[in-house]
């Protein structure tokens, strides 16, 4: 996976951050999501890094990312905290401005690095996700549900955490297989990484901590910015037979958020870039 890539450590702030850099042009920040780690861009980053400079870290608290503590406030993984390493990141590599594409978690950092670090970004993409003021002020049973997730993470420390790493194994490959809906979609190179990462507790308690920042810390910050709007353009993807399509309006809900919305469903789950990845490389490119 990633070759050609170079795999760096660079310290921002009070933590360092892993990361994979490949190819030449404008620069080019792809953020995961829970529970992955950089890996699940393996699929298009080499392809993208063919016109673009391409950055794949790995956010705090997963993969091989520093971990400091959350505080008891959380404050330590909220979005604020993990986009502003993402700004000090690109600042050390050289990239005063870049594009950003982030999935899941990732795409909640890459939101609020658009209204905290708005005037580097030149465009953003946001993958299967709607505002997280807006899943949490509309939550209903569908939802809960769905993401019964959102609500157990967020439990007080250490149960998520004990029930978890009884068998981190179990938990993150029923968590993906259940949002997914492609066969085969998860290389066994890639879900091999994701079990090594997720089997440390540091990282299952700090991905708890990210989880919990957003039900305090993130909606302090969110409703502050309530009626703020992105300004650079922004590219929304969903999945097609997923979550975010059976119960919201997302081009909807991003319109009220940024001032130039654009973008579509794609033929899958939760997990774009790994079960449709042509599908994915395509709206990137003709949006980016």
């Amino acid at each position: 996976m990633f070759e050609g890539f170079e795999q760096r450590r660079l310290a921002v702030g009070e933590t360092e951050i892993n990361l994979r850099l490949g190819g030449s042009g404008p620069a080019l920040l792809l953020l995961h999501g829970y529970p992955q780690t950089h890996v699940m861009w393996h699929k298009i980053a080499p392809r993208l890094a063919e016109r673009f400079t391409v950055i794949c870290p790995d956010l705090r608290g997963y993969g091989d990312s520093g971990r400091p503590p959350g505080g008891p406030d959380h404050a330590g993984y909220s979005k604020r905290a993990m986009a502003r390493d993402q700004a000090e990141v690109m600042t050390a590599l050289g990239f005063e401005r870049f594009c950003v594409a982030g999935h899941d978690r990732g795409a909640r950092v890459a939101h609020r690095l658009l209204l905290d670090h708005g005037d580097r970004v030149d465009k953003a993409a946001v993958l299967d996700i709607a505002p997280t003021l807006d899943m949490y002020e509309r939550t209903d049973r569908r939802f809960a549900e769905a993401y019964y997730h959102w609500f157990f993470l967020i439990q007080p420390y250490d149960l998520p955490e004990r029930m978890i790493g009884a068998d981190p194994a179990y938990y993150l490959e029923r968590k993906i297989g259940g949002w997914s809906r492609t066969e085969g979609c998860f290389t066994a190179e890639a879900l091999a990484e994701y079990q090594r990462c997720f089997r440390d507790p540091a990282v299952i308690h700090a991905t708890c901590e990210d989880y919990r920042a957003a039900a305090g810390i993130d909606l302090v910050h969110d409703r502050a910015d309530r009626d703020r709007k992105v300004v650079p353009p922004l590219l929304v993807l969903w999945g097609r037979q997923g979550v975010i399509e059976r119960c919201y309006d997302v081009l909807e809900l991003w319109s009220a958020r940024a001032e130039q919305v654009s973008g579509q469903a794609l033929p899958c789950g939760h997990f774009l870039a790994e079960e449709a990845p042509e599908e994915t490389l395509a709206a990137l490119l003709a949006f980016l």
